[in-house]
């Protein structure tokens, strides 16, 4: 019997606290029900298990990075849409680090679920980079360029390798204005 207060949504949200905070690797299903007060069997009334749990999550951080890229367009379109668009995405892997983590792993199962969540991202940012007036094949390609670039970005700011002296916010600006200066060549 699921015991009372304990549902998959708090489940799910203390998984990426305990993320965020600690790294994926923290998540563990004894890390989680000690976190909640709970015994780790009580976890299964919920989840399946780690992968199904790590599942969850993905898709959690799936819809809630959509929703911050959707927020930073509004109003927006071409030039600006892009760059807030990337900004968004920055922001929310600095705000989230452990969900990002999860996000971008590959879950050992597609689901139907975690891959229309990565589709409508994919969606978002076709409809941002339409204004360009991209064929098929170059949209493609700027989209994998584009995810490296933030991805890479996010990836080595988040282990430390900006050690520089330089802005990192200044590296990051130059980035996104070099990257968007080659899309209208």
């Amino acid at each position: 019997m699921p015991r009372a207060g304990l549902d998959l949504d708090r489940i799910i949200l203390t998984a990426v606290e305990l993320a965020d905070h600690e790294g994926i690797e923290a998540v563990t299903l004894a890390t989680l029900a000690r976190k909640l007060s709970v015994k780790s069997p009580s976890l299964f009334n919920h989840i399946k298990g780690i992968s199904n749990l790590k599942s969850e999550m993905s898709l959690y951080g799936l819809r809630l990075l959509l929703e911050k890229l959707t927020t930073s367009i509004e109003g927006k379109q071409k030039d600006d849409a892009l760059s807030a668009m990337a900004y968004a995405y920055v922001e929310f892997t600095r705000e989230h680090p452990g969900l990002y983590e999860v996000t971008i792993q590959a879950p050992e199962v597609i689901e139907e679920k975690l891959k229309k969540a990565s589709d409508d991202i994919v969606e978002l940012i076709m409809y941002v980079l339409k204004d360009y007036n991209l064929d098929h094949e170059k949209m493609i390609h700027t989209i994998r360029g584009l995810r490296s670039l933030l991805h890479g970005f996010s990836s080595l700011e988040q282990n430390g390798a900006f050690a520089m002296s330089v802005s990192v916010e200044e590296s990051f600006e130059y980035l996104i204005k070099n990257f968007i200066k080659v899309l209208h060549i």
